[in-house]
């Protein structure tokens, strides 16, 4: 298991390939001490990405490119990642 500092180095590094204009990245693992992936080491991470590759995709597509840039973080590093993820010109959820 890494370090939150090299977890998080880690996913903007290998999000770097969507060429984002933005990138916030939070760390929630507090909120979940005690939960079942608290226990095994996996952190919780909110992430709000505007990348030109997200223009006329959907959704579920955009989640998939993000999913696929992170590979075996997913599966070793990140127990939850909640995303927004925007083209550029698409406004900030509420």
């Amino acid at each position: 298991m890494s370090s939150a500092a090299q977890v998080e180095a880690s996913i903007r590094e290998r999000l770097g390939v969507l060429q984002p204009l933005s990138i916030e990245l939070i760390d929630e693992s507090h909120m979940h001490a005690g939960h079942a992936g608290a226990r095994s080491g996996g952190r919780h991470y909110r992430l709000d990405i505007e990348s030109p590759e997200f223009a006329g995709r959907r959704l579920m597509e955009r989640h998939r490119i993000i999913y696929t840039a992170l590979g075996d973080l997913m599966q070793r590093d990140i127990h939850a990642l909640s995303i927004t993820a925007r083209a550029p010109g698409e406004a900030r959820p509420e």
